[in-house]
C-alpha cells in the first residue's frame, strides 16, 4: 500500500463518479487527501465549505480519508501533507489531454510527485458536476447520479429536484 495519495476536484457538487474514485483510491493508500479547489476564476454554485461538508457528509464511512479546502498549486498541497501521488479520473479520452498536460506541468514543478490517471467505472463515463448542475436546474432527475445529501443541497440553493 502506497503512502498519501491526493484527489483534488472542485466537487461542485460531488457526483457518484467522484465518489467511486474516491472508495477506490482509499483502498490503495494508506491515507487519501480529498483537496476541495478554490478556482476563482469559476463561480460555483455551493461554496467551498458547503463541498467539504457535502463529501465529508457522503465519505464518513471511510476512515482514512481527510477532505480539505485549497487555492494555489497543487503541488504545494501535496508536499504540506506528505502526498507523493495525485489521483486524477478520467471519464474519457477527452480529459486525457488536459490532464496529461496538468500532470507534466505538476511534474515540473516537484518531480518527486507522481499522477495516476484512475478511469471512471463506465456507469458514470457521461457524469459531470457541470450536467448535473445543469439537469437539476432543467427539472430533470439526477437523484441516481449524487448522494442524497447533495439532492438535499440543491434543494436548499431552491432547484427544483424531481
Amino acid at each position: 500500500m502506497q503512502d498519501i495519495g491526493i484527489y483534488p476536484g472542485s466537487f461542485d457538487p460531488v457526483t457518484l463518479g467522484h465518489l467511486d474514485i474516491i472508495e477506490r483510491s482509499s483502498k490503495i493508500f494508506s491515507k487519501l487527501i480529498v483537496s476541495v479547489l478554490t478556482n476563482p476564476s469559476k463561480q460555483p454554485l455551493f461554496t467551498a465549505d458547503e463541498r467539504v461538508n457535502m463529501l465529508k457528509e457522503a465519505i464518513n464511512h471511510i476512515t482514512n480519508i481527510e477532505v480539505v479546502q485549497f487555492n494555489g498549486l497543487l503541488v504545494d498541497l501535496a508536499k504540506q501533507k506528505k502526498a507523493k501521488v495525485i489521483i486524477k479520473g478520467l471519464r474519457a479520452v477527452s480529459d486525457f489531454e488536459y490532464e496529461f498536460q496538468m500532470a507534466l506541468m505538476n511534474k515540473k514543478l516537484d518531480k518527486n510527485i507522481e499522477t495516476v490517471f484512475m478511469m471512471t467505472n463506465t456507469d458514470y463515463s457521461y457524469l459531470s458536476s457541470k450536467i448535473v448542475k445543469e439537469v437539476a436546474s432543467l427539472g430533470g432527475c439526477i437523484r441516481d447520479v449524487v448522494p442524497d445529501n447533495v439532492v438535499v443541497g440543491l434543494k436548499e440553493k431552491n432547484i427544483k429536484i424531481h
